[in-house]
């Protein structure tokens, strides 16, 4: 054979043998791209709330998140939620979650000083920090490293779930003129401020929301903070009360808390957690806004509609007030090495809140006003 013939005849065996290399990996390719995805673990889980199913605001906080999570995860994750006494008791969220009844819960942290003391400063302070200032902590001043070693011990992962802003000071059927008006009052107030409340004579009452109409209609409690006018107005707490009382001191910005079973949470791939991480922190958001958006139509409702009687409480009640909540709120430190380093960590972030919100937030409302 020529040795141009002998080259050609090399090259030609070549070519076939990368053609048939080609055809092999399309071959493959193709069978790797008509093969079904492998099926990825679906979830299933049990959300257990503090509130009446479906209320405005609070109850509905969860139920956005359900959804946020079901189309984020296209269906891998469902959760169903659960109103106040449907699965559980509201004010047994805490437990429930804990030992694995429900993989989550949505409440107000304050209503668990019983089991923690510290974990008050993950709801609200008297006279603390308001709905922008406790968030702030939580995401970038170190709340959330605190708050989940407080909670780890019970098995518990939280999140920030919702504010309702500042809060109203209360409904009573009586004028208050001095802290003489609050001495034997029967009044439904949690976490430190009930502690406040009963130092200055008055008798504080822990209620879940949906017990709160007929206990202050039939005599039970003198008096009740519940939330605001969006939600009281949706109670009917004005058929049974005449006088609503701002500002609320005791709750100047309420959080909300999703806790997760920490068992539970850790079994979660790592997109899953991403997901749930973000549809809580989508609902935080909302859930205030919600309120700065509802609140105010529905005061105007309850006075020129219903008659309500708007009052601001006096200074020196005021005054009298928060004298008592700085005494309660640095008591809680004692508590623990953790609930020190929660106090130092809250009263240092929210004295540089004040320094700085007096030259801006404070200055501009002011000025607004002129």
């Amino acid at each position: 054979m020529k040795r141009r013939n002998l080259l050609a005849s090399m090259g030609l065996a070549a070519a076939a043998v990368v053609l048939s290399g080609c055809n092999q990996s399309e071959k493959q390719t193709a069978a790797a791209e008509a093969a079904p995805a492998p099926q990825q673990q679906t979830y299933e889980w049990k959300l257990v709330t503090s509130w009446p199913k479906n209320f405005p605001g609070l109850g509905m906080g969860p139920e956005r998140f359900s959804s946020l999570v079901d189309e984020m995860s296209n269906g891998r994750m469902k959760i169903k939620v659960y109103g106040g006494g449907e699965l559980v008791p509201p004010l047994e969220v805490f437990d429930a979650v804990s030992n694995g009844t429900a993989e989550m819960g949505h409440s107000g942290a304050y209503y668990w000083k019983g089991k923690t003391a510290p974990s008050q400063f993950f709801a609200t302070v008297p006279f603390g920090l308001n709905a922008q200032e406790v968030s702030s902590w939580i995401h970038y001043g170190g709340g959330q490293a605190l708050w989940d070693e407080l909670y780890q011990p019970f098995n518990l992962k939280p999140f920030a779930g919702g504010n309702s802003g500042v809060q109203m000071a209360g409904w009573f059927n009586k004028e208050i003129n001095s802290l003489d008006d609050l001495k034997g009052l029967k009044m439904r107030i949690p976490g430190m401020g009930g502690e406040v409340f009963k130092r200055l004579g008055g008798v504080p009452v822990n209620l879940p929301g949906g017990e709160l109409f007929t206990a202050l209609q039939t005599g039970t409690i003198d008096a009740t903070e519940w939330v605001g006018p969006y939600n009281d107005l949706a109670f009917g707490l004005h058929k049974a009360a005449k006088y609503y009382y701002y500002p609320g001191w005791h709750e100047p910005g309420t959080m909300l808390e999703f806790t997760m079973n920490l068992d539970k949470w850790n079994e979660l791939p790592a997109d899953l957690k991403a997901i749930v991480s973000t549809a809580a922190r989508a609902v935080n958001q909302d859930m205030i806004d919600e309120y700065t958006a509802r609140n105010n139509s529905a005061l105007k409702q309850l006075v020129n509609e219903h008659g309500v009687q708007l009052k601001r409480l006096p200074d020196d009640v005021l005054k009298q007030l928060k004298e008592i909540s700085a005494e309660v709120v640095a008591e809680v430190q004692n508590d623990s090495d953790v609930a020190k380093r929660i106090y130092d960590s809250y009263d240092a972030f929210r004295q540089q809140s004040n320094e700085y919100h007096n030259i801006s937030e404070v200055a501009y409302y002011k000025a607004r006003d002129l």
